[in-house]
């Protein structure tokens, strides 16, 4: 049994074979090509979703950041009037020794008067006018 094939028939065979085989490869191609896009796209999406999340978080990050600050301004505002209120409802050591001191002095220098009055008395006015 011979096998006769003739370069037409050849040539025919080995273009349809390579027709194909393009056609496999393309199509192979085109898979890769949409599991690409799709891979992408949820790539894309994943990150976007995280974008969101994060700009949202930044935000209320934000917004905590403002509400502290606006804490801290109103202790300060508070410390300082505090600090103004201060002299009026503090005394200090120092002055109220030296209130004391002036007190217990003008108390001694009264009873020392009083003291002297009775001795005049006691001894009838006498001393007084020698």
């Amino acid at each position: 049994m011979t096998l006769q094939v003739e370069f037409w028939q050849l040539l025919g065979l080995l273009l349809s074979g390579l027709g194909g085989l393009w056609a496999v490869v393309k199509h192979g191609l085109g898979q890769s090509q949409r599991h690409l896009d799709e891979r992408f796209a949820l790539q894309d999406a994943t990150r976007e979703a995280n974008h969101k999340a994060l700009a949202t978080r930044l935000d209320g990050m934000e917004q905590i950041n403002r509400d502290e600050a606006a804490q801290w301004q109103r202790i300060e505002r508070d410390l300082l009037k505090m600090q103004a209120d201060m002299p009026l409802h503090y005394v200090r050591r120092e002055d109220y020794i030296r209130g004391q001191s002036v007190i217990e002095a003008k108390l001694d220098a009264l009873g020392s008067k009083l003291e002297a009055a009775q001795l005049r008395a006691a001894t009838g006015g006498h001393h007084a006018s020698h």
